[in-house]
């Protein structure tokens, strides 16, 4: 399995709120954003990380990482669609764990996410959602699933029965990064290729997590640095 990280957007909500720290940078922990992830990423045993960071973003940080080789890829795209399709063409062969820069979970989160991703993937899955009934985000992403677990929809509206929104973390096996590539030309934002891959009635699993926050606003660094303190606590 190899790890994806996408920090290619500009982190506008935050810099309005005053945070001059480039999202992919802001701390959380004591650690840079993306540094925190990419040592997640290689405890979690990811054979190699590849980081999508926007341009301005310093990259000799990754020289420095132990472990698993890092690839930071500096791009200017407009879409986190495009910033995908960028790292998935990147990505040495295989399935890979992708993540949004500005994901927070607990470390023993990250751990079983890792590990249903890895066990659906292998089981014949094309892709694999992260999803959450925690629903904090402006504009959410909502999953309808089957009994089974396996997405039916993929919609901007709230569905009538239970909610869950996508939290910023997937699998991709290899026919889903091939379609990542072919989609990009015609569509332009990340839900539109979710929306897509269920429409061709691909396999698309779900694995459900209690909670996950992600850094949009001033707010959520406060709200991330209080939760994971509490979880850390013995």
């Amino acid at each position: 399995m190899h790890g994806l990280i996408l920090a290619g957007g500009r982190g506008s909500r935050l810099a309005a709120e005053g945070v001059a720290t480039p999202k992919a940078l802001v701390e959380i922990a004591g650690r840079p954003q993306l540094v925190h992830l990419a040592e997640t990423f290689t405890r979690l045993g990811a054979e190699t990380i590849t980081c999508m960071v926007r341009e301005g973003i310093p990259t000799g940080w990754a020289a420095r990482q132990s472990g698993t080789p890092v690839t930071v890829q500096s791009c200017r795209t407009p879409s986190s669609l495009h910033t995908l399709a960028l790292g998935l063409a990147i990505v040495p062969p295989g399935p890979v764990f992708c993540a949004m820069v500005d994901t927070v979970m607990p470390a023993a989160d990250w751990r079983r996410v890792y590990q249903a991703v890895t066990e659906h993937l292998a089981s014949g899955s094309l892709t694999v959602l992260v999803v959450t009934p925690f629903i904090e985000d402006e504009l959410p992403v909502y999953v309808t699933r089957d009994a089974a677990g396996f997405a039916t929809s993929i919609a901007d509206i709230a569905p009538t029965g239970p909610r869950v929104v996508t939290g910023g973390v997937y699998g991709f096996s290899p026919a889903a990064r091939r379609l990542a590539g072919v989609a990009v030309a015609s569509l332009h934002r990340m839900r539109a290729f979710l929306k897509l891959l269920v429409e061709l009635k691909t396999p698309v699993a779900t694995v459900e997590v209690p909670r996950i926050i992600d850094l949009d606003h001033k707010r959520d660094l406060e709200a991330a640095e209080s939760w994971l303190a509490a979880q850390a606590e013995p």
